[in-house]
């Protein structure tokens, strides 16, 4: 039975709906609500969420309910297999507690991990478990390749505006102090990931200069394992992104991820955030 592993996620991991599919991985939709509309995660076309993100409704998202995580644990249970439920960071939204409260009424049949990222922070280790879990890995082992994968990753993103990660309430920790500095001084705000948490890690002057900083940030990490583009409605930004990754790391550029980010991050980060997720080989031991 350790072997026949499935994997489960929430819809905010970013990955294509082809690798999904290929890998048999399971998604449970986050949702977003428009004032008194509400929609599946994934169901409103980009065209469409941008297009409501620009009127007067604020873009919320919310958590799903224990009784949906249960439904999808349930049917995998019931075929046979384990779940390794794989979700965004249970610092900054509901979903993890959702899943590991789901999760209690089948013992050790499902596992919930914290991906403390999100985008493709939380798609690449729930692509890393879906690849584990087809060779054959037990659960101990594939937990442990995602806990060392965890340590290493880094997903670092500038953002045009504050705007919609003050409204969304979920970085109160630092939002007023950067509020304040970017209002008085014109600048970008540069954010990060430590342990889950979003933090204020840094500023730039202009939005170009915020991606040379991530860039410059991404040249110390040494040889890398794994790079990513995540945008939100900037493609331009993005794509210019991968070429300097491409000539300052000499990583290929056909091997740098590129995606626009779902309606999770963007109802978060706003318009015109571009993310880079790097992942530095492991260290010789």
């Amino acid at each position: 039975m350790e072997n026949f592993i499935s994997v489960v996620t929430d819809s905010s991991c970013d990955l294509p709906r082809e690798v999904m599919e290929r890998h048999g991985i399971d998604v449970v939709p986050l949702f977003v609500h428009f004032g008194d509309q509400t929609f599946q995660d994934g169901e409103l076309p980009a065209e469409a969420y941008w297009a409501k993100a620009s009127g007067q409704d604020q873009a919320r998202t919310s958590q799903p309910p224990v009784g949906v995580f249960e439904e999808h644990f349930e049917r995998l249970v019931a075929g046979g297999r384990r779940a390794l439920c794989v979700t965004l960071t249970g610092a900054h939204s509901g979903t993890f507690n959702a899943a590991r409260l789901a999760a209690q009424r089948f013992g050790e049949a499902v596992r919930v991990f914290d991906s403390q990222s999100l985008s493709l922070g939380l798609g690449l280790q729930v692509l890393v478990a879906a690849q584990a879990a087809e060779a054959g890995r037990s659960m101990l082992e594939i937990v442990s390749q995602l806990e060392d994968l965890r340590s290493r990753l880094q997903l670092t993103i500038v953002l045009d505006t504050l705007d919609s990660l003050r409204q969304g309430g979920r970085a109160d920790a630092f939002i007023s102090m950067a509020d304040r500095m970017t209002q008085l001084l014109n600048i970008k705000a540069i954010v990060n990931f430590v342990e889950g948490r979003v933090q204020l890690l840094t500023a730039a002057r202009s939005f170009r200069g915020g991606l040379k900083r991530i860039l410059s940030l991404v040249d110390q990490l040494g040889p890398l394992e794994h790079l990513a583009v995540v945008h939100a409605r900037r493609l331009d930004r993005a794509e210019q992104m991968v070429d300097w990754l491409a000539e300052q790391t000499g990583f290929g550029r056909e091997r740098i991820w590129l995606r626009e980010t779902g309606a999770v991050l963007a109802s978060h980060a706003g318009a015109g955030a571009v993310g880079v997720l790097a992942i530095p080989e492991r260290p010789v031991t």
